[in-house]
């Protein structure tokens, strides 16, 4: 059975509690936030990385990514080579006031074309303002923080294991050969040496 009056007694304790910390003021904009290393601001673009795969349009499930490109025919690298064609980026916008920030994008682009940035100072007055072209996503790419240092304890990643057991194969069979090479080679050294040795002359009278 509850007592009468807990219920104040605790808020007032809470009230007390409260009136003996020292209040914290954020005094932004004076004073930018110290925000996490790992947050969401806006999406940053890494204009030569992109190859116009569509990827990242195509999982966009807010459909917030508008991206216009054409083919252009490259020359051949070597004469009589045969000529290929690219894709051309034209535009790359994003619809931040669509974006939800789940961060496909940035998880499907297989070659490293999307980043979060993290800032977070681009609201308008109109909506209409928040299509942000590539220009603007450029110039965001330029505030993304390095990425933090690999833990030393971390596992080797798989790719480079797989690299260093690769050239380690192909460095052992490099020694082996010529391992072999100097081992054929003083072979043949000493069956020249013995083929040369004068033979013994006979005298006259031997059978």
């Amino acid at each position: 059975m509850a007592v009468p009056g807990s219920g104040l007694a605790k808020g007032l304790a809470v009230t007390l509690r409260t009136m003996t910390r020292r209040s914290v003021t954020a005094h932004y904009p004076d004073v930018r936030p110290e925000l996490p290393a790992r947050s969401r601001g806006v999406i940053g673009l890494f204009e030569e990385n992109c190859t116009v795969c569509m990827l990242c349009a195509r999982e966009c499930p807010d459909w917030c990514i508008y991206i216009d490109s054409h083919k252009e025919t490259v020359p051949p690298a070597a004469p009589g080579g045969r000529e290929r064609s690219r894709n051309v980026l034209d535009r790359f916008a994003i619809d931040f006031s669509l974006c939800m920030y789940c961060g496909i994008c940035i998880e499907v682009c297989p070659f490293d074309a999307l980043f979060w940035s993290p800032e977070f100072e681009y609201a308008e007055t109109d909506i209409r303002d928040l299509v942000h072209e590539r220009d603007r996503l450029r110039e965001w790419m330029w505030t993304v923080p390095a990425p933090p240092p690999l833990d030393p304890a971390a596992e080797e990643p798989k790719e480079v294991a797989a690299a260093r057991k690769a050239a380690e194969k192909q460095l052992a069979a490099e020694a082996r050969s010529r391992e072999a090479g100097q081992q054929e080679a003083g072979r043949h050294g000493t069956g020249q040496q013995e083929a040369g040795q004068p033979g013994t002359p006979q005298r006259d009278g031997d059978a």
